[in-house]
């Protein structure tokens, strides 16, 4: 068993702000009424795409995985909220997703940022 110095011990069981996955990771909320696969194809096509001009503005997302928030298939036609979890180093300016991406509200559930 590894030996814990002292920074481990203060910090042992504190649930700190961070990840141990690789980078910056957005989950975006998808909603809508009846999502269908072009609308996730427009999303995904957004967020992948560097957006703005001379680096400012959005910058393009990987898209790491696809979720619902019961663990179910997505149906297109009938899903009405999918997750994305995405990763990357950028911003992504919702509002104009919103207007980029018709009928959908898309919001950001949750950063994790890795621990300096």
């Amino acid at each position: 068993m590894a030996q814990m110095d002292a920074n481990n011990i203060v910090n042992w069981k504190k649930y700190g702000i961070s990840t141990s996955d690789a980078g910056r990771t957005l989950i975006l909320k998808l909603a809508g009424t009846n999502l269908t696969h072009a609308n996730l194809e427009d999303v995904a096509n957004y967020i992948t795409t560097a957006h703005g001009a001379n680096g400012s503005g959005d910058s393009a997302f990987t898209i790491a995985g696809v979720g619902t928030a019961d663990g179910s298939a997505f149906v297109s036609g009938t899903t009405d909220t999918v997750f994305l979890k995405i990763q990357g180093t950028g911003d992504i300016t919702v509002a104009t997703a919103d207007m980029a991406i018709a009928g959908l509200t898309i919001t950001v559930e949750a950063i994790f940022t890795p621990a300096l």
